[in-house]
């Protein structure tokens, strides 16, 4: 326990003219709570001292948050606002500057008043993406009002690897408090990817009224036209569709399987309705729930621990999708409007980093 001021001042007086001990001290004082160490390491200052003040300087040294170090903090921090993608984590700053990590984090968010954004994943848009984009969410939103969403089945097809992805945990960018996630441009918020490593690929279809088996391509096999129409789509998906509802909508992206004419020619005569190539928006993971939803949580679930192989690989992806909750689904599915709004209101450019 800490001594007050006026606690200090007896025990100096008591000691100085009555030659209090400690033990006396505790003794004529039960209520302070006073420790016996305490009062032997203050009896014994006073012995030396002859005070009991605390001397200047005295206490634990806060030298690390000084004016030198929130300058070198702020700089590394701060760099990627003119070189997307270059600042350090705070751990690389510790190591830079030479204090700890605690103190790094200390001087970001209580001297310099910074708030941590996480940086997320997206494809690259051209102008033309971006003009189909806005164009088409515009067309999407006005065939399918919200009543007829239940009915959209989304598909898309994923490659697992064995290796774990690479975690983007520490990829943060910092800006002021008070800074809205949406006013940060883009293209310090998001970190673009081409391709993925090639391991296991399945396919899937999601829908307000279920979901589909998953299905798997062997290794080897090319989704070329014929595989991706005689096989993922005669023999797997749309089977398994049917089996909830005669009427549907179907949907696909715009890989080159899909947009093939004799796919499209299948599409038209097997189903009852589906979003053709010309108006699926172009690039656009973000406008597919199993893009945008159901591939994180399943990426979520396989990865938990460390995968030996193909076999426990193929293994974890089937448990996975069988303890996959139908709610994850409805919920991603409710999205889709909204993000087809977000969209246009972006122009046609990214939004998820406004959501």
């Amino acid at each position: 326990m800490a001594f007050s001021e006026e606690d200090r001042i007896v025990i100096q007086y008591l000691r100085q003219h009555q030659n209090y001990s400690a033990k006396r001290l505790l003794r004529e004082f039960p209520d302070k709570g006073w420790k016996l160490g305490g009062l032997k390491a203050l009896l014994r200052k006073i012995n030396s001292t002859g005070s009991c003040k605390r001397q200047s300087g005295s206490g634990r040294p806060r030298t690390a948050r000084n004016n030198a170090n929130m300058e070198q903090v702020q700089a590394l921090v701060l760099s990627q606002e003119d070189r997307p993608q270059s600042h350090l984590t705070q751990r690389e700053i510790a190591r830079e500057v030479g204090i700890s990590q605690t103190s790094v984090n200390e001087i970001v968010k209580i001297d310099l008043r910074l708030k941590c954004f996480k940086k997320r994943r997206a494809t690259e848009l051209t102008e033309t993406n971006k003009q189909a984009r806005l164009a088409r969410s515009r067309q999407l939103l006005t065939r399918y009002p919200a009543n007829l969403v239940h009915f959209i089945w989304f598909t898309d097809e994923k490659l697992f690897t064995v290796a774990s992805p690479s975690n983007s945990q520490n990829d943060r960018l910092y800006a002021a408090a008070g800074t809205l996630k949406k006013n940060i441009p883009a293209s310090r918020l998001l970190r673009t990817r081409s391709t993925f490593s090639k391991s296991i690929m399945v396919s899937v279809g999601v829908s307000a009224l279920g979901r589909t088996g998953i299905h798997f391509v062997e290794p080897g096999v090319k989704i070329n036209g014929a595989y991706y129409r005689d096989v993922l789509l005669m023999q797997n998906l749309l089977p398994d569709i049917r089996e909830f509802s005669e009427y549907y909508t179907f949907q696909q992206d715009g890989a080159p399987a899909h947009r093939a004419r004799d796919t499209v020619e299948l599409l038209t005569n097997e189903t009852p309705d589906f979003i053709p190539p010309a108006l699926w928006p172009p690039n656009s993971p973000d406008l597919n729930p199993v893009d945008y939803k159901i591939w994180g949580v399943m990426q979520e679930r396989v990865y938990k621990t460390k995968v030996r192989d193909v076999g426990e690989l193929r293994q974890r992806i089937i448990q996975a999708w069988d303890e996959f909750d139908q709610v994850v689904i409805d919920a991603a599915i409710s999205q889709w409007r909204a993000r087809l709004r977000a969209c246009i209101e972006a122009e046609g450019g990214h939004f998820e980093h406004t959501l």
